[in-house]
């Protein structure tokens, strides 16, 4: 029987509280933390307007060579490691795929992607591409892809190789467990350590942005609010007491 391990989740509400945060803040303000680039480039939004935020279950493909993996799609299904990902399924994940950038290989599909929103995934960023693209887009999920294509998995160039280890997902590094947002920009990883503060300065720079926009939207100085100038502070500050207030 094929065995592959499990990942420690982070708090739901910590994941809910970064899907507020967006991509771009959190990018940036990784930036500012020492973490240069956690952007997983290649995979782009296909479910636009959604942001997800939850912890990694990675897979991992490689080359294929028919000497250790020459299975037609239904052979002996349990040995097909792109099915144990799914199993360990838990409300709130996010399936990461290291595809290798493959076009020709549909890594999901219908049943698969059924299965997995069944179990209350919320999406998958894979570096590649799905299959039943029709029936997988009427699916509650959020899609990070490279494009669709007719093949499985298997069909052409790679093969599933390992679950939840370290993967290299579009030149991003994901541990299983990581922290993944995702929105129309696209995906960024979060290491779990660093979350709690990535947080705190998101929601500050989320709020001040939120005050910000609105002043530029009435015509006011972008020198003065953008970055928030000191100047502006204490009129920030009595806008936030505001908001506060009606809250």
């Amino acid at each position: 029987m094929t065995h592959t391990p499990d990942i420690k989740r982070p708090p739901r509400d910590l994941c809910n509280a970064l899907a507020k945060v967006g991509s771009a803040t959190a990018a940036g303000e990784l930036n500012q933390m020492g973490l240069r680039d956690t952007f997983i480039r290649g995979p782009v939004a296909h479910s636009k307007g959604r942001t997800i935020a939850g912890p990694a279950l990675t897979l991992q493909f490689m080359p294929k060579r028919e000497d250790i993996y020459g299975a037609n799609e239904y052979d002996d299904p349990e040995t097909q490691l792109h099915r144990h990902v799914l199993y360990h399924t838990q409300a709130g994940d996010i399936v990461v795929v290291d595809a290798r950038g493959d076009m020709t290989s549909g890594i999901f599909g219908s049943m698969m992607l059924s299965y997995f929103a069944g179990r209350g995934g919320k999406g998958v960023i894979i570096d590649g591409c799905i299959r039943d693209s029709e029936q997988c887009f009427a699916l509650d999920l959020g899609y990070w892809i490279r494009g669709v294509t007719p093949n499985y998995h298997t069909q052409t160039n790679i093969i599933p190789f390992a679950v939840n280890v370290p993967i290299a997902c579009g030149d991003a590094l994901v541990f299983p467990g990581d922290i993944i947002i995702a929105d129309d920009d696209g995906a960024v990883v979060v290491p779990v350590a660093m979350a709690d503060e990535l947080l705190k300065r998101a929601s500050h720079h989320v709020e001040w942005e939120e005050f910000t926009r609105m002043k530029l939207l009435q015509g006011e100085d972008l020198r003065k609010y953008y970055p928030l100038r000191a100047d502006a502070q204490a009129e920030y500050e009595a806008w936030r007491a505001a908001q506060s207030g009606e809250s």
